[in-house]
């Protein structure tokens, strides 16, 4: 992955067009097929890995016959980038010189993701000869791929590119294929005014990175290996606001969602905040582009679509939890040392969503969600009473006006919300979900809970008062250890023993990484660490069944002795909220808050130490790197800390 570029590659390395296979672009499929045949025949596969997150190796060996001995002579490398370049290499291992008929079969349907996922992507296009290599077309679209060297045959029809070669021993020779997609004038529609061909792959496979020097390591090996794959994979989903090429955010990710999407971008640019504020302010500005402007009712809220919220509830509206996100992630940005220009900049686009805000909780006890007559969920009384209390802090720290208010709407929700939301019982209470104003409370019990860990402003390292009372949420931390809610593997988002539960529901049951991640922080912010602890233990275990390369969400079947957990079919690998999930958890360890405008810099490491001594180097804090470690003991040390911040106690 290289966002929005996308190779889905057997591990054999053979393209061959079924199912997801292919080379992808923005969600079309520029090429289907790409098999590799030496004398007529496939190799044979002996290794495919990846390199990193946007480029793999498969190598492979031309096949032998019994008069040639075990031996391979023939070795063949394939390394494939994400944006389908590719380079072919055979080298001659044998002790004498080897003919070499090298043959390249390649294809497309140009189909969109989608179609492919369902199986109605269609049938292989003919192609065309261009110049070093064939071309397809297809509304709209035409895909290329050239050859370097140009082959010595070429059959446009059977999709055929060929070379002979002649290899001594010892020696090698490469073909690199370059694939590139432009946009054509449609047959059936006029070409608009000042329309021109469009290139839209470009060349260069390695994506633009941020976070260089960013490295983590540990008494236990994984803390490196899945710190590295998770930054990797940040990486690879980074991709440039077409308004302005400097601001970069995340796609949600891959296959099913190379593109933005506000809730994701958001929560991952706050998980990693540690690394550096340039991605959140990239993120809020690409946003605040499309915030719903005017002087309606709506104006502030920022666009977003409706999406299933599970067996119980209604669905609900993605833009409001972004709209809810922007100003506590710009506050929590502030916190983390962002340019105090960049601030200015964003802040009256926080203000309007905050003002949204409070217009849609007038004369309303909550927010319902969706707006105006959508139920009060939990999840969402937590998001508001979260940005009241950051907003309230932003407008204060820049002199504006409205933080009181914010401050005394918060507090009267807090009131409120500890006896509307929360169901007594002889076990010691639950959470309760949502509220509908004609049926009253449903006391189901989810994982949407773990958002009430997340309200609290902290204050020098520590939570301030949050949603709950300490009772209450000592009982919360219960549940989600209990093996109800707790697969071994992570949270399930609904308890294992309701009747609508179902291990691969995405709502209903299965393991969702964002929750899983913020359950952690939470608990461990709120000093019940053991919990914290277990939870995050089982997460990173999980991710090691996963090549540690953690998907968005994965079955909830308990954990057994020799058991894996399950993918999910439709999860995203990698996802934005996976990668930068992976890597707050790991900095959960460290327990690190800052305050650059009070100057300090707070570290609280969590004194289970649940994977022994941790260390993480190249973090950044008001522009200015620095590194942490937390000692066997669960004690901590920062270096490298900027002479403008002290460390607080």
């Amino acid at each position: 992955m290289a966002a929005p570029h996308l190779a889905v590659s057997p591990e054999h390395g053979q393209l061959t067009g079924q199912g997801m296979e292919g080379v992808y672009y923005a969600g079309r499929r520029v090429l289907a097929r790409s098999q590799l045949f030496i004398a007529g025949m496939e190799p044979l596969p002996l290794q495919g890995r990846m390199v990193s997150a946007w480029r793999a190796r498969f190598v492979s060996t031309a096949r032998t016959t019994p008069a040639d001995g075990p031996d391979p002579a023939i070795m063949v490398e394939r390394l494939r980038s994400a944006d389908g370049t590719e380079r072919i290499t055979l080298r001659n291992a044998g002790g004498v010189p080897a003919r070499v008929p090298l043959e390249l079969r390649l294809g497309t349907d140009l189909a969109e993701i989608a179609q492919v996922a369902v199986g109605c992507a269609g049938q292989e296009l003919p192609g065309s000869v261009n110049g070093a290599g064939l071309s397809w077309t297809s509304r709209g679209f035409r895909a290329r791929v050239a050859a370097d060297p140009q082959p010595e045959s070429c059959w446009a029809q059977l999709g055929v590119l060929r070379w002979d070669w002649e290899l001594p021993p010892g020696q090698s020779r490469t073909v690199t294929l370059s694939a590139d997609l432009t946009r054509t004038a449609s047959s059936n529609s006029r070409p608009r005014k000042n329309a021109r061909p469009s290139t839209v792959i470009s060349r260069t496979a390695r994506p633009p990175r941020l976070w260089h020097g960013v490295r983590a390591r540990g008494d236990d090996p994984r803390v490196g290996a899945l710190f590295r794959v998770c930054l990797d994979d940040a990486n690879a989903l980074l991709m440039a606001d077409p308004a302005d090429s400097s601001d970069l955010h995340l796609v949600a990710g891959v296959p099913w969602r190379g593109a933005f999407a506000p809730v994701e971008s958001l929560r991952a640019a706050r998980m990693l905040l540690p690394l550096g504020t340039r991605l959140a302010a990239g993120t809020l500005r690409t946003l605040a582009r499309g915030q719903i402007a005017g002087s309606g009712r709506e104006s502030g809220r920022l666009p977003g679509a409706m999406r299933l919220a599970g067996p119980y509830a209604p669905p609900s509206c993605t833009g409001i939890e972004a709209t809810l996100l922007f100003p506590a992630l710009l506050a929590e940005a502030c916190r983390w040392g962002l340019p105090a220009s960049d601030a200015e900049e964003l802040l009256p686009a926080a203000r309007r969503a905050l003002q949204w805000m409070l217009r849609a909780v007038e004369q309303r006890p909550y927010l319902p969600d969706p707006v105006p007559d959508g139920p009060y969920r939990c999840e969402v009384q937590a998001g508001a009473y979260r940005a009241a209390l950051l907003g309230a802090e932003l407008l204060d720290a820049h002199g504006c006006d409205g933080g009181g208010e914010l401050k005394e709407w918060a507090s009267a929700l807090r009131g409120r919300f500890r006896k509307d939301f929360w169901s007594d019982d002889d076990s010691g209470g639950r959470p309760v979900a949502l509220r509908t104003r004609k049926d009253g409370p449903v006391a189901y019990l989810g994982c949407a809970a773990v958002e009430l860990l997340d309200t609290g402003l902290p204050g020098a390292g520590g939570p301030a008062e949050g949603l709950l009372t300490e009772e209450q949420t000592q009982q919360l931390a219960r549940l989600l250890a209990g093996p109800s809610l707790n697969s071994g593997w992570g949270l399930r988002s609904l308890d294992c023993r309701d009747a609508r539960y179902n291990p691969f529901g995405h709502r209903s049951g299965a393991v969702r990484l964002q929750e899983s991640v913020t359950a952690v922080t939470g608990l461990a912010r709120s000093g019940h660490e053991r919990e914290a602890g277990a939870l995050l233990r089982g997460i990173v275990d999980a991710a090691g069944r996963f090549g540690l390369r953690l998907p968005e969400m994965y079955a909830a079947e308990q954990r057994s002795r020799g058991g894996l957990p399950v993918p999910h079919p439709a999860a995203c690998r990698p996802a934005a909220v996976a990668a930068t999930g992976g890597i707050q958890l790991l900095l959960t360890l460290a327990g690190l808050h800052a305050n650059v405008p009070e100057g300090t810099l707070t570290l609280r490491p969590l004194t289970t130490v649940p994977l022994g001594a941790v260390e993480f180097a190249g973090l950044r804090v008001a522009g200015e790197p620095f590194s942490v470690r937390v000692t066997d003991k669960g004690k901590g040390e920062v270096s490298e800390i900027p002479g403008s911040l002290r460390l607080a106690d």
